[in-house]
């Protein structure tokens, strides 16, 4: 595939008419495949180059969200001295996949940009967790790409149909897609999904697959892949950075490190579709403020003592929604912080310009 070519890339109205003012200024558009410590890797209609981001923009950025990530259409420029382009712009995303970043700080990460279908990968085997799928799936259905799950190694499964049955309890009608890279079992129709010029974010725990998955959809060992532990049956981490990466056949697939721990950042519409059965019963209880504790005529409880929710669904449900309640309000205080450092950046950059104009 012409990678040159940028609707190949993706590249489509809703870009053209956000590029539409840099176009005019003689600027040229690219598509980020990945990022390093300092530098981007860019598919441009030049060819694959590299960049780095314009001082300017790195200067006037009041977040780490206002900086190119991968997937993301960027405003470019060549440098003729270095040979490689300056980043001068992010355009607007369409979509975008965010997590809270790992650690103590409340900020978030970006993990990938631009996405059209999220495959949420999860193995058949020892490593097999519904409960991790519905943390993954408040996610993907908050990043505004479509959802769908990808059930990994039936080949190591003697139960493959019951398990789907009980992530069918979970998912509702999201589709889900049983795969064996090595019976070549269920492959084919994932290529209903990588239709040309779009995006596949492939997201999952360490070890689940991913990597052969696209090497098997390269035609070729593109990624390195080491093989499963025998003690607990999982893969082994190989994926250190997001890519981006073009399929002969058309379409992307964006590759990601496997996270073993995804804390969620911004979910409560996502929350409130992947449990949409739990939220549907609550509003048949008596009482609309209802804790579903020792209310009268609580429906949930009504729907647990007869098994018409799953309990551990229901307790997934509960511990989600208190973290994403916790994680609110410290997005509260982090935000009023950053309002703060906003308008003192605003006004050093309002001063900065106006003492260049009086030079």
């Amino acid at each position: 595939m012409n990678i040159n070519d940028l609707k190949n890339l993706g590249w489509d109205k809703f870009f053209e008419s956000h590029f539409q003012p840099y176009a005019a200024n003689g600027y040229a558009s690219g598509r980020v495949a990945s990022e390093y410590k300092h530098f981007y890797s860019v598919y441009s209609e030049s060819g694959k180059v590299l960049g780095e981001t314009a001082g300017r923009l790195r200067h006037e950025a009041l977040d780490r969200e206002d900086l190119p990530v991968v997937g993301d259409w960027v405003v470019i420029r060549p440098c003729s001295e270095s040979g490689k382009v300056t980043i001068h712009a992010v355009l607007p995303r369409k979509s975008k996949f965010t997590r809270k970043m790992a650690g103590v700080r409340t900020e978030p990460q970006i993990v990938a940009s631009n996405i059209d279908t999220v495959f949420l990968i999860t193995s058949l085997n020892e490593d097999f967790n519904p409960r991790r799928v519905e943390r993954y799936l408040i996610v993907a259905w908050e990043s505004g790409a479509r959802p769908i799950i990808v059930l990994s190694k039936s080949d190591l499964c003697d139960e493959t149909e019951e398990r789907i049955r009980e992530i069918r309890g979970v998912v509702g009608d999201v589709p889900i897609h049983a795969v064996s890279v090595v019976r070549r079992e269920g492959l084919d129709e994932l290529g209903r999904y990588l239709k040309h010029g779009q995006t596949v974010a492939l997201l999952g725990s360490s070890g689940v697959g991913k990597s052969t998955l696209i090497n098997h959809l390269l035609g070729r060992e593109y990624l390195r892949v080491q093989e499963t532990r025998e003690h607990d049956g999982r893969g082994r981490h190989t994926t250190t950075h997001r890519e981006l990466i073009v399929l002969p056949q058309g379409g992307l697939v964006l590759d990601t490190p496997g996270m073993r721990e995804l804390q969620l950042w911004d979910g409560e519409g996502g929350l409130h579709i992947a449990f949409a059965d739990i939220e549907t019963m609550a509003s048949h209880c008596y009482f609309s403020d209802c804790q579903h504790q020792d209310e009268p005529r609580c429906a949930i409880r009504e729907a647990l003592a007869d098994g018409a929710i799953d309990t551990a669904r229901y307790q997934s449900y509960e511990k989600l929604q208190k973290e994403l309640t916790y994680l609110a309000r410290k997005q509260d205080i982090r935000s009023a912080i950053a309002e703060k450092k906003r308008w003192k950046k605003l006004s050093r950059v309002a001063s900065q310009r106006a003492q260049m104009k009086h030079r």
